[in-house]
Order: structure tokens, then sequence, then C-alpha cells
């Protein structure tokens, strides 16, 4: 094959011709070179995306977990519990005790 058969080839003329190269240019730079890229812009937006759907994950489970606790909440023992367990509420004839454990204490090593 001599230059001048290559150049009749439809695929020459075509792929030779100034409107398609500078077509394919811009295509190739706004796809991969430029700030707002397809491939800059589109990993980026699924990484936003990936941590959103985690977020919504664990958002779910905690409202099911709050919705499970009102539900206990309701009934009258299990408000006194909470009660006791988290505010050191007690009944007027009693004592309470809290005790801490060595381990759960902070310290200061310094001394």
């Amino acid at each position: 094959m001599n230059w001048k058969s290559i150049r009749e080839k439809r695929w020459f003329r075509i792929g030779s011709n100034i409107y398609v190269l500078v077509s394919l240019v811009f295509v190739i730079w706004m796809l991969f070179f430029d700030t707002n890229s397809w491939w800059f812009t589109h990993r980026e937006l699924n990484a936003e995306i990936e941590k959103l759907q985690m977020q919504k994950k664990h958002l779910t489970r905690e409202i099911a977990k709050d919705k499970k606790a009102l539900r206990a909440l309701q009934k009258k023992r299990e408000l006194e519990r909470f009660a006791r367990e988290e505010y050191y509420y007690k009944k007027d004839n009693e004592e309470i005790f809290i005790i801490e454990y060595e381990d759960s204490l902070k310290t200061d090593t310094n001394d």
C-alpha cells in the first residue's frame, strides 16, 4: 500500500477531516481533562452518593431504635426504669448508691 491508496480510503478521508479532528479533541478534553470533566465529576458524585446512602442506612436504624424505645417508654414501669437508670431518680423512701468501677474512673497518672 502506498500513500495515495491510503488517502483514497474512506476512513482516512473522514479521520483527516479538520472538523472531525477538532471535535474529537474537544470531546476527549471535556470528558477527561477539563475541571468539570465527566471523569472527575462522575467519580466525585458517586462517592457522595455512596456516603449519603450509608448515612441513610444509619439514620434509618437509629429511627427504628428510637421508635422501639418510645414504644417501651409508654409503659409506666419502663419509664420509671429509664428515669432511675439515666437520671438517678428515686422514690422518697429510697437511697441510691452509685458504684463506679476503677477502670471507668479517669485518674491522673502523673501523681
